[in-house]
């Protein structure tokens, strides 16, 4: 097995802030990429103050969740030598990404266009809240916003109508997450098209229509149907039974996918002839019929323990899980195994608790490599490295608080 980065020859210009594209340049980092963040001198991301908890040494949990295996430069971009000197680095880089309101880039001359004439390779990664286009290109886009907006706070909560029926964000930023994974998605194919062409190209990633692209068969039923989706709690709008149960000391989850499911379901619950129940033989049925079953589902599952029922539901195949917090996910045997949560030792002697790499991969596998740097941290090291600047001319910049 080889331990080589499927990424170590591409350099990532990284402007983005808070959650989309950090999110995304971490994964490509995660694979090898030399990640140069580029930070505003003496304030850097915005996430950076998001806190507390913070590291004995000031590092936000906020910024060190999406900021491993990146080396930080500080740049003033309202100095015409510090956008000089971006444009230099941008010459020699594979991919920029920037999340600045549109038109930003452009007014600082270091739009796509601009880069390009003398990179013609490089790819522009540029995320907005609603995109380059449209009647809401010049509006702020924050997750939460799009969540309501997206249609994804409409079918999250409570059942209902009433005043208990209040519509739900996630929990976890879970707009500006996707959005970045559809950035990788979308860099990862414009750098195959450019080792065919020799030609970079310019990528539009917004929030709204990442929302609305992940809505997928709640929209498709509504496209479908004509109907509007409703909120169904923590049970399934075309599934049945497919939600939580309370037990006799907390809850299950509980994920009845196909008919034969229901039927080990059933005998494992002691009802067998609800499996030929013609109102519940098959999941169109049950899924009509809802209201006649779960009443009868939820009052043998408080008979008995969370752990008892999972493991009798287990032993047949049916798909259930405990409803954990935070603490019990990450400490699970099963996270633990995948190496999901790791520890890193930054260069202030900080150990950082990390979340590990998701993607799994045989020869090229993702890793940890370094902690999240401080504000700054690598700006000598970058711009001797990529622009030869000596240390005089570094000292200077730092004068003139281009840097």
């Amino acid at each position: 097995m080889t331990m080589d980065k499927a990424l170590a020859d591409l350099t990532v210009l990284d402007l983005s802030r808070v959650l989309a594209g950090p999110y995304g340049t971490m994964i490509l980092g995660d694979f090898g990429a030399d990640i140069i963040k580029v930070e505003q001198p003496g304030r850097g991301d915005d996430t950076r103050q998001w806190g507390p908890p913070f590291s004995p040494h000031g590092q936000s949990a906020y910024f060190l969740s999406v900021n491993r295996n990146k080396r930080s430069v500080t740049l003033n971009l309202k100095s015409e030598e510090g956008r000089e000197i971006l444009r230099q680095l941008a010459s020699q880089a594979d991919v920029l990404i920037e999340n600045f309101k549109v038109g930003t880039m452009e007014r600082l001359g270091l739009g796509y266009e601009t880069l390009r004439a003398s990179n013609p390779g490089l790819i522009y990664c540029s995320i907005t809240g609603y995109g380059q286009t449209g009647p809401y290109k010049d509006r702020p886009g924050y997750d939460t916003v799009i969540q309501a907006q997206g249609g994804l706070m409409s079918i999250t909560g409570p059942t209902g109508d009433g005043p208990d029926a209040e519509p739900f964000k996630v929990g976890v930023a879970i707009v500006d997450v996707s959005a970045g994974l559809f950035a990788v998605i979308a860099i990862l194919a414009a750098l195959h098209h450019r080792e065919r062409t020799g030609q970079g190209q310019q990528i539009d990633i917004a929030l709204y229509d990442a929302q609305l692209g992940w809505l997928a068969n709640v929209a498709s039923n509504y496209l479908v149907s004509g109907a509007p989706p409703q909120r169904y709690g923590n049970a399934h709008g075309t599934i049945v039974p497919y939600q939580t149960f309370a037990t006799a000391d907390g809850h299950l989850m509980l994920a009845v996918g196909n008919d034969g499911q229901f039927r080990a379901f059933c005998g494992v619950l002691g009802l067998p002839a609800l499996a030929d129940d013609p109102r519940f033989a098959t999941n169109p049925g049950r899924v009509q019929h809802r209201n006649a079953l779960l009443p009868r589902l939820e009052a043998i599952f408080r008979q008995r323990s969370t752990q008892e029922w999972i493991e009798r539901l287990l032993d047949v195949d049916v798909p259930c899980g405990p409803v954990s917090d935070v603490p019990t996910a990450l400490a699970d045997p099963q996270a633990q195994a995948r190496q999901m949560v790791q520890r890193i030792v930054d260069s202030a002697g900080d150990e950082i608790a990390l979340v590990g790499p998701v993607i799994k991969m045989s020869g090229t596998p993702a890793a940890i490599r370094s902690a999240p740097p401080y504000l700054g941290e690598q700006s000598a090291e970058i711009l001797g490295e990529k622009l030869q600047f000596g240390p005089e001319k570094i000292d200077e910049l730092r004068q003139k608080e281009v840097i």
